[in-house]
Parts: structure tokens; sequence; C-alpha cells
């Protein structure tokens, strides 16, 4: 008897740690559905944003380590960043990139100054074989939100990673557009509703928003800062999982959910997507249900989010050159991925007219997407509002792009 009782302690601790590690496993590789942070990627900004400030939405990987010829801060044609390249994402959304865009300024509104934006554009652009695109050229404009090219906003580190995923996304989309930088003085709701209105100002037709805050009826006051006709505005989700986010729920723009997307050899798209787990979505408590939704069904009475999606999870991210608040080639994800890839689809697809309004176009063509119809971003009352299905759900929407037809 005091054999086999000793013979089972041994065996009882081994598989207590076994348990234990497992467990621990599952903290440091895992996340759960509805929680965008986990251990090797982190928030760009900070997400303790006061009210009336918004956070922007991109998340960096730090789990990966570049080839030391990329490292060096040089053109290596023969390493290959990590993440998606533009090649890539062209052809997961069998997009006219090579051909379509020109003529067309893509605007991108953030807060704070990335001194090295233009420089970490040239990186990006040269590695992927992408015409050059500097202030040199007429290509590439850096203002502050009252238009100024000299007197720009503080330099932000965070805000740096964000500013450098948004403007290489709409390089890797429409290469042939142009890229038009507003910095807001500050993250304030006020000061990127002044640069939003800036941006359409100085002539963007399609206006990309990676950034957002938890919705307050407070903030409905600046929603016309995001309803300009023959204006095309997207705004991320949020990385939270379920739960709407403000200017995403504004009727007058595109909300963009986010996806995992895999290369697949037996897909006949050569990709898959699901919804990926921190995607935002949900219903609105103070704006208003739009006419275009009237056509899907949402499980909402007021405005649910998204309309559609592309590319979030950081698993799945996308190559980043940046070099103020990183060290060169990384990758990133979050539905700061999103935003700019749809705004640029729609500069693909060409200017909008001043009759259509937010991403009524979408609805009314849902066959020209595709549809991503399994994944969660949690849990909620009215599964369509966070579990991805055949039609309109909450983290995805109607889909993803396939081609321009729906923009």
């Amino acid at each position: 008897m005091s054999t086999l009782s000793h013979s089972r302690r041994p065996r009882s601790a081994a598989r207590f740690a076994i348990l234990l590690i497992s467990a621990l496993a599952l903290i440091v590789t895992g996340f759960s559905a509805g929680s965008a942070q986990a251990a090797g990627y982190v928030h760009s900004c900070a997400t303790s944003a006061k009210r009336g400030q918004a956070t922007c939405f991109a998340l960096r990987r730090t789990d990966i380590s570049e080839p030391s010829a990329l490292k060096a801060d040089a053109i290596a044609p023969n390493a290959t960043p990590s993440g998606l390249s533009p090649a890539s994402l062209q052809s997961a959304y069998a997009l006219p990139s090579s051909t379509n865009g020109s003529g067309q300024t893509v605007g991108i509104v953030d807060a704070y100054n990335d001194p090295n934006a233009e420089a970490d554009l040239a990186v990006y652009r040269t590695q992927y074989g992408l015409p050059a695109c500097t202030t040199a050229n007429g290509c590439f404009k850096k203002v502050s939100q009252t238009g100024s090219t000299t007197s720009l906003p503080a330099n932000n580190s965070g805000w740096a990673g964000e500013i450098a995923l948004d403007v290489e996304m709409v390089s890797a989309i429409c290469p042939n557009c142009k890229i038009l930088l507003v910095e807001a003085t500050s993250a304030s709701i006020a000061n990127l509703s002044t640069a939003e209105n800036e941006a359409v100002t100085l002539g963007a037709k399609f206006v990309s928003n990676s950034w957002g805050a938890t919705e307050s009826s407070s903030y409905k006051s600046y929603d016309t800062s995001f309803n300009h006709s023959g204006v095309a505005i997207t705004a991320s989700s949020g990385d939270d999982g379920y739960g709407a986010a403000w200017p995403a729920t504004v009727p007058t723009l595109t909300a963009v959910g986010g996806t995992s997307l895999t290369s697949s050899t037996t897909a006949t798209r050569g990709w898959t997507e699901t919804a990926w787990s921190g995607a935002g979505s949900g219903c609105s408590s103070v704006e208003t249900k739009p006419s275009y939704q009237s056509s899907v069904t949402t499980g909402c009475s007021k405005r649910a989010e998204a309309d559609v999606s592309a590319v979030a999870n950081p698993n799945t991210g996308v190559a980043v050159y940046q070099t103020y608040g990183a060290s060169g080639w990384t990758v990133y994800g979050g539905t700061s991925v999103a935003s700019p890839i749809i705004a640029s689809v729609y500069a693909l697809a060409g200017p909008v007219a001043s009759t259509v309004i937010g991403p009524s176009l979408a609805y009314a063509h849902p066959s020209s997407l595709f549809d991503v119809t399994s994944g969660s971003n949690g849990s909620c009352s009215t599964k369509v509002l966070c579990t991805a299905g055949t039609g309109w759900d909450g983290p995805t929407g109607l889909g993803t792009p396939n081609g321009i037809g729906a923009f």
C-alpha cells in the first residue's frame, strides 16, 4: 500500500504540472474571443484614452525576427519581409491595382506626427517595386489639421506606427493613388474631426480613419465631419471584439470590420477568410438605422456595424516598414489595416456619386464581395451581431472585396 501511494504522488504532480504548463501556454499564445490583446503583439497607441479622446487600432507584432539584411534598413531583393505583401493583398481581393487609381487622392487622418513617414514609405515602395510617391513628385503630402506643411504636431512614436501602416496600406492597394496625410494636433475627437474636414477641403475623395472611441452621445455633434457629398469615408470597427465604436457607427461612412486571411492551395479563390475574434461590431445606441441596412437582417433597430471588412488579425498581418517607434520591418494587424485597404478599394473604383450614402453601393451589390461565413468576435444576445454567417453579420459586414464592383 505504501509503495502504491508513493507511486501516485509523482504522477499527480506531473499531471498537475502538465495542466499548469498547458494553461500558461494558452494564456501566452492565445486570446479569447472579444479580446485583441495577446502575447506576441502590442497596441501601438495607448488603450486607456480619456473621454473625448480616441485611440488608434494598430496592433504591432513583437515576436517576429526579420533577416539581418532587412534589419539593416536596406533594400534586400533576396530577402522577403514577414507579413502580407501588396501582391498578396491584391491577389486575395482580386483588385485591379496596377491599372486603376491614377488621379485619385486617398486621405488619411491620424493624430500627432510621424517624422519618418515619407522616408519609410520610400523604403516600403522600393522593396515591393511600387512607383515612387514623394512630396517632390506630388504624390505624397503631409499637413497639419489646418493644412500647414511646416507647422506640424508633436512627434508621437505610437501614432507613428499607425501612420506608417496607413500610408503603406494605401500604397499596397492603390499604388497609382496620391496620398494626403492629415495629422491632428492631438488625439482629441475635436481635433481629429477638424482634420477630417481638412482632408476633404484639400481634395481627398476617399478618407480612411483607423481610430475610434467607445460610442457616446456626446460625439454625435461631430458626425457632420464624416458626411461629405461625393466622398467615401471609412472607419475601423475596433479591436476589442463585440461592442460599438465611434465614428464607425456614423451612418454616412463605411464601418470596416476585420478578418483572418490565409493563403490556401485547396480553396478556389486561393485564400480563406474567417471573422477575426478581435474585430469590433455592435448595435449603436445613438445613431439611427440607415436606409441601406433595411435590405439585410442586422438584429439592431439602430445603426449596426460593420458594413464590409478586410484582413485585420495580427497573426495573418501585413508587412510594414517603420523607423520612428520601431526599427524597420515589422508586421501589423488590427482593423487599422482594414480601413485604409477599403478606402483604397473605393479609390480603385473611382469617384463616388454625390447621391451615394455611405456604403449603400455595397448593400446593393453584395455578390461583388467574398462572403465570410465563419468565426466570431464574442458572445451577444443577437447572434448575427457577433458571429459570422451567410450574408450580413457584425464582425465582417457583407464580406470582403472581390474586385471593385461593390465600391
